[in-house]
């Protein structure tokens, strides 16, 4: 069943989701599902994909539909478009969500990892959101929602260009918001940190990483992806019609933590009662 009258009011919507059979890309995908959302699921694994697409639309009752798209190739981002304005209509919501990290020392990245990972993390981005952009445009309304990361901001160290290309969408993210806005189209970032998802899980099978990583954030708890796919919701709303251009940190407080960080004799939170 989806949810009809919801208070996020996305019954209806056509929404677009690349990275689809990505971790977060299949959570967020069945959270519009259970809003009625109507998907195009877009992810370079064809098989999985139409699977999925066919799971999520009779488990919803809502209109799938799964294209196979290397979203850095120019040709294939135009034929995608083209397919889902002609199955769908119209496109009201975009989620960029494919992305990929190469863990290498800076000093031995290789221009080839460096294009690699420039060309699906930013350049993907830019094709996808240029080309659906344009059919915004015309419809005079449409929001963007662009998973970054906190690291866009600190850098992940020894991710190569990881990094760098997610401070890149936030940018790419911020001009489109400034010169799209006046269509009535929104561009938002969603810039999580600290979650459990396929790819990180392993990190937490190692209790004591767990704990550490759980420390320091303010929530002291890891991240799930029901949170990025819940920040991800509202920003694809109207709820949220006034946000524009920013950048929506889902990350449990870890970015407020560095003071925190800083040792004091015999912890932070001693010192502060034994000398009150």
């Amino acid at each position: 069943m989806t949810e009809k009258n919801s208070w996020l009011d996305l019954h209806g919507k056509v929404a677009v989701v690349t990275g689809a059979i990505g971790g977060m890309g299949t959570k967020i995908i069945e959270e519009f599902a259970k809003q009625g959302v109507n998907i195009a699921l877009i992810d370079i694994q064809q098989e999985k994909n139409e699977t999925y697409a066919k799971e999520i639309s009779e488990k919803y009752d809502i209109d799938t539909l799964a294209v196979c798209c290397d979203t850095s190739k120019e040709h294939d981002v135009e034929l995608s478009v083209k397919t889902v304005v002609e199955y769908f209509g119209k496109v009201d919501i975009l989620v960029n969500t494919a992305a990929i990290l190469r863990s290498s020392l800076f000093e031995e990245l290789t221009l080839e990892e460096w294009e690699k990972t420039m060309s699906i993390n930013l350049t993907g981005y830019f094709l996808m959101s240029q080309r659906f952009g344009r059919i915004m445009i015309q419809q005079g309304k449409g929001t963007m929602i662009h998973i970054s990361t906190l690291l866009s901001r600190f850098p992940e160290t020894y991710s190569g260009a990881y990094s760098v290309t997610k401070a890149g969408v936030n940018m790419l993210s911020r001009q489109m918001a400034a010169e799209w806005g006046q269509y009535g189209i929104r561009s938002n970032c969603v810039l999580p940190s600290l979650v459990k998802t396929p790819l990180s899980e392993n990190f937490y099978t190692d209790q004591e990483i767990a704990e550490k990583r759980e420390n320091i954030t303010a929530n002291k708890r890891i991240g799930t992806l029901d949170d990025i796919a819940n920040a991800v919701l509202y920003l694809a709303s109207d709820r949220s019609d006034y946000t524009n251009g920013s950048e929506l940190e889902v990350e449990g407080g870890l970015g407020i933590m560095m003071g925190d960080q800083i040792a004091k004799p015999g912890g932070r939170k001693e010192y502060a009662l034994r000398n009150r």
